[in-house]
């Protein structure tokens, strides 16, 4: 199975061809993209020469509101897709603050 759709379970720690949105051993939505952790394939790492042994910090802030219960781990699944090689490299933190929105009210943009 090549590495590009390799895709790995959270649920079930199975490993199968991500090419659709469940797990196709458990039926779980909890996909990681094994490319994604791993760094990419080695064929994607062409660096700029001006860049090359630079480092930079980035801080990211992503808010999200009202977002439906159901959709809050494939939401955050997504958002760790962005930063997984880092996550694995131990190069990065990831911290998600979590409050219910009983009571509160959002109007619709």
């Amino acid at each position: 199975m090549p590495l590009g759709t390799a895709a790995f379970c959270l649920d079930c720690e199975a490993i199968s061809n991500g090419r659709g949105h469940e797990c196709q051993a458990c039926g779980s939505r909890s996909l990681v993209s094994l490319a994604r952790i791993l760094g990419g394939s080695l064929r994607e790492h062409n660096v700029e020469p001006g860049l090359a042994g630079r480092s930079f910090d980035i801080t990211l802030t992503i808010e999200l509101h009202a977002v439906p219960a159901q959709d809050v781990n494939s939401t955050v699944e997504e958002l760790t897709n962005v930063i997984g090689p880092s996550l694995a490299r131990k190069r990065a933190s990831f911290h998600v603050r979590l409050q219910p929105t009983v009571g509160k009210h959002f109007r619709a943009a």
